[in-house]
């Protein structure tokens, strides 16, 4: 064999190796993460290191960030073209974040996680496995949390409890947004439209041969949280008003119920009226009465609306995100 056909014959290997190495992406919303995005780099490196069967392109989606994060990203880009970014016009949330960047993956599979390192970016290679094994999506699941504070922890565990119940299991207690999704996991994702977006339980909705992987979630590298009491109470329900009929069916069996006591109640003191006359005056029992019921009614008139409040961001019809800036893309 000539010097001219063993040439060939090698640049064909290597082009069809090159052909069939998979590419993963890893898909990161970052808002205002300057302390942890070198760092978050490195470990990234590192894993793209150990995998280096695979091909990988890192989307850092820049969130509307007020710090120096989006100057860090570009710097960390000029020093491995495999990091891409794109900046957002604002700050959309992680899930509106997370929708961005699927949107621009083109990987084989998708990894989504955070920027913080509370997601530990070595647990890719655990996924990687489980995807080799044929699972579709794999998710990390919460085992314990580290560095959170007490109210933080029951507010989370208190959410999982509940989504999990009025979504008859759907969305699996302390499961994480950090996962491996195949390709076909996240383009189903991508085909949805809806504008309130709780990626957890989209993600649970699909289906798909699925599996969750226990590990313990450490503190922030740095900065500070972003998940403030109000803003997570805000995510649950939508979490739970976006994936549940339930509460609707409870304002039903509420009312059916209260009414029945009403005319049990009725019917009794209607007998006494008739046996014995009135025995009291009764006013402090139906001011009560009148309280309790006005407290269900309204109860039952905000559910409603929360449920409205739903329809009419799906009826604007206003974009997930917007796109400011691309680098790499």
């Amino acid at each position: 064999m000539t010097d001219t056909t063993q040439e060939s014959a090698t640049t064909e290997v290597n082009a069809s190796d090159s052909e069939s190495r998979k590419l993963i992406s890893v898909v990161i919303p970052a808002y205002n993460e300057s302390d942890c995005v070198d760092e978050l780099a490195v470990r990234l490196q590192a894993v793209m290191a150990v995998e280096s069967s695979y091909d990988f392109e890192i989307i850092i989606v820049e969130n509307g960030s007020v710090d120096d994060t989006w100057a860090k990203l570009n710097v960390i880009h000029d020093g491995d073209e495999r990091f891409k970014i794109l900046q957002l016009a604002r700050n959309f949330r992680m899930d509106g974040g997370l929708t961005a960047g699927l949107a621009y993956a083109t990987g084989d599979a998708a990894v989504v996680m955070t920027a913080d390192l509370q997601d530990p970016p070595e647990l890719i290679s655990e996924f990687l496995r489980k995807w080799e094994e044929g699972y579709e999506n794999i998710y990390m699941v919460v085992s314990e949390r580290q560095g959170t504070g007490p109210l933080r922890t029951f507010n989370s565990k208190a959410f999982y409890w509940l989504a999990n119940k009025l979504t008859d299991g759907a969305i699996p207690r302390n499961v994480s947004d950090f996962r491996l999704v195949d390709r076909g996991v996240y383009e189903s994702i991508n085909g949805m439209q809806e504008r309130n977006r709780f990626l957890r339980g989209l993600f649970a909705w699909a289906g798909y041969k699925s599996i969750g992987i226990p590990h313990e979630r450490p503190p922030r590298f740095g900065g500070e949280s972003k998940a403030y009491s109000l803003k997570v109470l805000d995510l649950a329900f939508k979490g739970i008003f976006a994936h549940s009929y339930v509460p609707l069916r409870l304002i039903t069996i509420l009312g059916l119920f209260v009414s029945f006591i009403s005319i049990v109640l009725l019917f009794i003191y209607s007998v006494r009226w008739v046996v014995s006359g009135v025995p009291f005056a009764g006013f402090g029992t139906l001011v009560g009465l009148m309280l309790l019921l006005f407290g269900i009614l309204f109860s039952m008139i905000g559910v409603v609306s929360e449920y409205v409040g739903l329809i009419y961001e799906e009826v604007k019809q206003r974009p997930n995100y917007i796109v400011r800036r691309k680098v790499g893309l």
